[in-house]
């Protein structure tokens, strides 16, 4: 609802914008270091810091050097990391059976991070594309990308997540009836305070480059996803997705990439009232931080404006790789 304005002069808007404490007072939406996710790759190796070339200030670490980032992650307040790994060729099969296996790299970090850092909330990412042979989030036959048997396989995976000790599970697949078969294997397994994070709308979308570059499936993908990721043109199918994913037991859903979709993000919010996230995903970032190195714009200003504008759209917090800049800046 609009409030009536006098007319000028008696009305200035311009008075509450004359200083900092003037401003502080009347502003709409605040930033946190408790609104921030920081997505982490991990890879083989000790001691190993490798930076990825398409994210500059990303780095891909070792187990080791995974649980020094979750300690700094907790000091600085943020509430959550997310795994995610980088597999070798040597582990990408046609049955991606490293998925679940209990000592792939995701769960070793797991249970690494909860033993030197219980506090700090660890997510995990539920999907076939960093085991598979062809870069997909679900099995390939003759061609086409088969639902229900790799809802049987991410089943699997979430279990042997869980049984790490995870505390957010966040499948990203996009493979229909996903969320209710993990809900249900959760609570079979007594894994019942397991939180469901659903990549609930999930586009097809030219930003992902640079993550499949980190997380080495950049060569394995053959074709595109757009037979399992949402089109970019729809809007009320992303609705109708986040209100499947909500009544099979999802607990929070996510809108991804971020920033091209924040109309997305505040429709969820709208409609659904329920914990609402984003992921400012590795083309927004590598776009970001390119026009910062050359001089283009200001970074450390568009860093903090891109991640408020998720606040302003509706979300509950926000999936990025500037997380410990942004932690560090809002802690001053």
């Amino acid at each position: 609802m609009t409030t009536p304005q006098a007319p000028y002069p008696a009305s200035r808007l311009r008075r509450t914008r004359r200083t900092p404490a003037l401003r502080a007072m009347v502003s709409e939406n605040v930033l946190t270091p408790g609104d921030l996710i920081w997505p982490v790759f991990v890879r083989d190796g000790d001691g190993v810091e490798e930076p990825v070339p398409s994210m500059p200030g990303v780095i891909r670490r070792s187990v080791d050097k995974v649980v020094e980032a979750a300690k700094e992650a907790h000091a600085l307040g943020i509430p959550a990391i997310c795994l995610f790994p980088y597999t070798g060729n040597d582990k990408r099969t046609a049955d991606c059976a490293e998925a679940w296996n209990p000592d792939n790299l995701s769960n070793r970090a797991t249970r690494a991070i909860k033993a030197a850092v219980p506090d700090i909330a660890i997510m995990t990412d539920v999907a076939l594309d960093p085991y598979s042979d062809t870069g997909h989030d679900g099995f390939v036959v003759d061609g086409e990308i088969i639902n229900d048997e790799t809802v049987e396989a991410l089943v699997k995976q979430a279990l042997s997540q869980a049984e790490a000790g995870v505390d957010i599970i966040g499948p990203s697949d996009m493979m229909d009836g996903r969320i209710g078969a993990i809900r249900s294997a959760l609570e079979g397994a007594g894994r019942r305070d397991v939180i469901l994070l659903s990549y609930a709308a999930k586009y097809a979308s030219a930003f992902y480059g640079p993550f499949r570059d980190a997380v080495g499936a950049s060569g394995a993908l053959k074709g595109d996803k757009k037979t399992y990721q949402m089109d970019p043109a729809n809007t009320d199918e992303a609705l109708r997705c986040v209100a499947r994913d909500l009544s099979e037991g999802a607990d929070m859903v996510m809108v991804k990439p971020g920033m091209p979709y924040l109309d997305i993000c505040r429709r969820v919010k709208e409609e659904f009232a329920a914990p609402t996230f984003a992921y400012q995903v590795s083309g927004e970032y590598a776009m970001l931080m390119a026009a910062a190195q050359n001089g283009w714009i200001d970074g450390d200003r568009a860093m903090m404006e891109s991640l408020m504008a998720f606040k302003r759209a509706g979300c509950d917090g926000v999936l990025t790789y500037f997380a410990p800049q942004v932690a560090r800046a809002l802690n001053g």
